[in-house]
């Protein structure tokens, strides 16, 4: 059995205020957006082989109203790992650490921020890249 791509999908109020921090900041691509009314329902947000998805909790309560209560009890949790921490860094400045830069026990150096919606995402360098 193959398994080809993971995306987590990411619930919240509204989208809008996380497109700053993924596009403007971090350099991804709005790939995907699904609008309704003067809003986004749902986007796909993509930078090289790294996705995220956002949905609404609105639009969820429309597509998969059963799955609805439970999607509000996040937040999520992401770890990503980066080439490069310190080419990062400058665009997370801004951003509410919840963990600050430290070294781990497994070879990563990370730092956690919030996203504007409130998940909590890692950021990593392994080892064998902090030399790189």
């Amino acid at each position: 059995m193959n398994f080809k791509k993971l995306t987590p999908v990411l619930f919240v109020e509204t989208i809008e205020p996380v497109l700053d921090f993924w596009v403007a900041r971090l350099g991804f691509t709005k790939t995907v957006e699904v609008p309704e009314g003067g809003h986004l329902a749902f986007v796909i947000l993509q930078k090289g082989s790294v996705e995220v998805m956002y949905q609404t909790y609105a639009s969820v309560e429309k597509d998969m109203p059963a799955a609805a209560p439970e999607v509000r009890k996040g937040p999520t949790f992401l770890y990503v790992e980066v080439e490069n921490l310190d080419a990062l860094k400058p665009a997370l400045k801004t951003s509410a650490v919840y963990m600050p830069e430290r070294n781990t026990f497994y070879g990563a150096r990370e730092i956690g921020v919030r996203d504007p919606a409130g998940h909590f995402i890692t950021f990593a360098q392994m080892a064998s890249q902090n030399s790189k």
